[in-house]
């Protein structure tokens, strides 16, 4: 039975990871040619649905390399990479004292309030030290990582929703 809820588990996520990263292919961007990734966002879904470290590191690593495939920012390949594993762990761990609050809809936020804002300065600055920046950091953090923020907020509270009211016919409910 434990390997059959692995394998549930696996492939939700799964497609958690490839249904963020097809709406981050076609998401527009918002300023300088830089956009919410909303792969992070189902990254974000998966900490909040998953206790275990090693299913979360897995989907980190994933998610990386998914954002690293399909991003827009000129040799943003490494910084993906590290921003979603830095952030993986940070929420991760964030949300270890927060797994007994039986209300989601707060964890959904906060989590993707403060997973967005570690993952765009882990971002932006991986990308400084490996290719540099376009702009300032600060720049770069007011205009792109604040509103990506507030984006990412509310796809992240929309889409738990939506998946929520999908799978409540399951035996499971996220």
């Amino acid at each position: 039975m434990n390997s059959r809820i692995n394998l549930k588990r696996i492939i939700i996520n799964s497609l958690f990871l490839g249904i963020g990263a097809v709406i981050h292919q076609i998401a527009p961007p918002i300023l300088l040619g830089m956009k919410p990734d909303f792969s992070l966002v189902m990254l974000f879904i998966i900490l909040i649905l998953n206790d275990d470290y090693k299913t979360c590191l897995s989907a980190g690593i994933v998610a990386g390399l998914l954002s690293a495939a399909t991003t827009t920012f000129p040799g943003g390949q490494l910084a993906n990479i590290v921003d979603k594993l830095v952030t993986m762990n940070v929420i991760f761990f964030l949300l270890i004292p927060l797994r007994n609050i039986p209300n989601n809809q707060v964890k959904i936020i906060l989590t993707a309030v403060i997973g967005t804002i570690v993952s765009g300065s882990s971002f932006l600055f991986a990308a400084l030290i490996t290719v540099g920046l376009p702009a300032s950091f600060k720049v770069l953090f007011i205009s792109v990582v604040l509103p990506a923020t507030l984006i990412n907020t509310i796809a992240a509270f929309v889409l738990f929703n939506a998946l929520n009211a999908a799978t409540k016919r399951t035996a499971r409910e996220i």
